[in-house]
């Protein structure tokens, strides 16, 4: 494939394992300089020590604090250079069915999957206005457009980001900042490892192509979203997803 992203940088929060390490590492392959960002440290740094190509950096920082989002995009942007693509990709889960849903549970899911997204994309906003140019990519989930029995606030939070992603792409586009979603099903990473064979074998059978997809998947979407392709795309909510939703 063709070096696309050549000369941009990318900000890949959640970029250090699993879905994020995946697209921190294609849009590394498309020639962009990547900032991978994780909670933790070290882990970031190893991660972007192992993208291809140079000028990767990795960094700490929780989502969830609009300040520590701020100077995130302060200390990349003097270290790497301004950033002309945000992927939003931070997420975590504290599944449990509603009665049993803690306040602190709903809140913290919601401060991360969505408030995260918010901090992250109002940071970089006046820079990509001021050039007049920048793609932001919010990674969702398939539970944001269908729900889920025991993630009531994983599917708020992914719900909100869609209603979010179509906002923004609206407020930014006459500045040329496109803002795309995609909404991953049933991707093998860490979490569904931990899924028996019965479970896994149920799940399949929901998904017309019959099977889960890999990190790559959705990678190459996010890389195509992020490039000249989809110059003529913004407010989308792409699902990637075997087909499970159509």
């Amino acid at each position: 494939m063709d070096k696309e992203l050549e000369g941009q940088v990318a900000l890949v929060t959640g970029g250090s394992r699993g879905i994020g390490l995946g697209i921190s590492r294609s849009l590394a392959e498309a020639g962009a300089r990547v900032a991978v960002i994780g909670r933790n440290a070290d882990r970031a740094r190893e991660a972007a020590a192992s993208l291809p190509g140079t000028g990767h950096e990795g960094f700490a920082c929780d989502v969830s604090d609009p300040e520590a989002a701020k100077a995130l995009v302060s200390d990349v942007e003097a270290s790497i250079g301004a950033v002309n693509i945000l992927v939003n990709n931070a997420g975590i889960t504290r599944d449990n069915i509603l009665l049993r849903l803690k306040d602190e549970h709903w809140n913290e899911v919601l401060a991360t999957n969505l408030s995260g997204a918010f901090h992250m994309i109002r940071a970089v906003t006046r820079g990509m206005m001021k050039r007049r140019e920048g793609v932001i990519v919010n990674v969702s989930s398939v539970v944001g457009l269908i729900g889920n029995a025991g993630q009531a606030n994983y599917a708020a939070s992914k719900a909100g980001l869609h209603g979010l992603t179509k906002s923004v792409a609206k407020e930014l586009a006459s500045r040329n900042v496109r803002c795309n979603a995609v909404a991953p099903g049933f991707i093998t990473t860490d979490m569904t490892a931990e899924l028996n064979e019965q479970q896994v074998a149920d799940l399949q059978s929901q998904i017309p192509l019959g099977r889960f997809g890999a990190p790559p998947d959705v990678a190459h979407v996010v890389r195509f979203l992020a490039g000249p392709g989809a110059g003529y795309i913004t407010g989308q909510i792409l699902a990637v997803d075997g087909g499970m939703v159509m």
